[in-house]
């Protein structure tokens, strides 16, 4: 199953330098809309964030009818995650966003979703990250402007669900 990153995820791990990541645990699966990453584009071109390569990440295009459905969520969303949550609903992807109203929303629209945290604990289980590595991460996030609700990527490995389902 693809996976629409938004802007807030992929900036979390733009911003320390470490977008491989991602690739490393979603691989061909990662993708984002054109409005999410032309978000990352101008944070990166406002020196907000570091520029890396992300030239491997799929970049989707919405169709003339899943534009119909995001001017309606544009009403309530940023242009990001309203084309994610648009493309996620009617082509039947995950989505990874840690934004509350964005993942509200996914419930509603019975969109899989997940986010930093659960990528941080999908390299954990898959062995490309210790815990305590993961957690070295994640405190650089938090330091860069990530508002995690957590400090310890262990305590969702110790959940019922404890990545996420993105695949």
């Amino acid at each position: 199953m693809i996976a629409l990153l938004d802007n807030t995820v992929l900036s979390n791990f733009a911003a320390i330098g470490r977008p491989d990541l991602i690739r490393a645990v979603l691989g061909e699966y990662a993708a984002t809309v054109e409005e999410a990453f032309a978000e990352l584009q101008a944070g990166i071109r406002l020196g907000r964030l570091p520029s890396d390569d992300w030239s491997w990440l799929t970049v989707l295009s919405m169709t003339d009818a899943e534009r119909v459905r995001y001017q309606e969520l544009r009403q309530r969303f940023n242009a990001g995650e309203s084309a994610c949550l648009t493309m996620a609903s009617m082509r039947r992807h995950a989505l990874l966003t840690d934004d509350r109203d964005a993942r509200t929303r996914t419930a509603v629209l019975k969109i899989p979703v997940s986010g930093t945290l659960g990528l941080l604990a999908r390299l954990v289980q898959d062995g490309g990250l210790s815990v305590s590595e993961a957690n070295d991460l994640l405190a650089r996030m938090i330091t860069a402007g990530y508002r995690s609700p957590i400090r310890d990527v262990g305590l969702i490995l110790a959940g019922p669900n404890p990545a996420g389902s993105t695949r």
